[in-house]
């Protein structure tokens, strides 16, 4: 039986009871919003940043990015498809994100980008300013992303290219692992309900033929698509590390609070040990998509 479950439709929410002592919540705060990446910027850039450089590095061989170009990278996050930009010749690279604590990480790498905190919708430059704008694993976030596209085009010059990556399909033995230890804390209807607030159009640009529509809806042309599988190398604590930073993690570690989150990650541990050796091999697929403005 999971620790929480959904309300059902209609039904009254029980009175609160207010928590002792004088860790209460001052009258009108907020809870920091899990979907942010500002609390696990450090974890993220040790444990993601590595992986996803490899199709960072494919990203924009074939987008392709030329030698001297001006390039934009939306969702930036900690500068991986900047800095691969930059490193295939471009001359100028700018990366935006929301996340200060995420772009704070991008500078600590160096790697000749420049970032700027902006969100993806209404992008703070001059429509035709870049010859490429580059997006890796960040269009899948956005819940309006016709009008991410529209703005991403915008300032793409014509005859510029865009270039995408999204994750493909998971659900291989270490995530159904994952999941059913986090269905022991939460109903699984809670924990897909918190991914799709997070992450609306993860499962749409799962499928290549889905994404494709989407770029050509935008006004892309000429848009080549291509499935590649990743092989990544880690330990099974990265790996957990990876999924608590990951969308329902974070959601997980707000709803259950300290005492039940630390039993989560206990729980977690001990499944992995069972079922896993300490270090193993987790293959990802990645769709890369690119494309260019008439």
């Amino acid at each position: 039986m999971p620790l929480f479950r959904r309300r059902p439709s209609g039904a009254p929410r029980a009175p609160s009871p207010a928590p002792p002592g004088p860790a209460r919540r001052p009258a009108g705060a907020e809870e920091p919003d899990w979907r942010g990446y500002d609390a696990i910027a450090e974890v993220y850039a040790r444990v993601h940043a590595p992986q996803t450089a490899l199709p960072a590095a494919d990203l924009v061989e074939i987008t392709p990015v030329s030698a001297g170009s001006r390039v934009l990278d939306i969702g930036t996050g900690t500068g991986v498809v900047a800095r691969a930009a930059v490193a295939r010749g471009a001359a100028l690279v700018v990366g935006i994100d929301p996340s200060l604590s995420m772009l704070a990480a991008a500078g600590r790498e160096a790697g000749g980008a420049l970032y700027a905190a902006a969100e993806a919708i209404d992008l703070p430059f001059w429509a035709g300013t870049f010859d490429a704008v580059l997006s890796g694993f960040a269009l899948t976030h956005f819940a309006k992303v016709d009008t991410a596209l529209f703005d991403m085009l915008r300032v793409l010059k014509a005859g510029g290219r865009l270039g995408v990556a999204t994750w493909g399909p998971g659900g291989d033995e270490f995530t159904r692992a994952w999941n059913e230890v986090a269905e022991r804390f939460a109903e699984h209807e809670i924990l897909q309900d918190a991914y799709l607030r997070a992450i609306p159009a993860g499962e749409r640009f799962s499928d290549p033929a889905r994404l494709k529509d989407a770029l050509h809806e935008a006004g892309l042309r000429d848009i080549r698509i291509e499935r590649r599988e990743y092989r990544f190398e880690m330990s099974a604590e990265d790996y957990l590390l990876g999924r608590e930073t990951a969308a329902t993690g974070r959601f997980l570690r707000q709803m259950l609070g300290d005492e039940f989150w630390e039993t989560f990650r206990h729980e977690t541990r001990e499944v992995f040990a069972e079922r896993f050796p300490p270090a193993f091999n987790d293959f990802r697929e990645v769709i890369l998509a690119a494309g260019h403005k008439p």
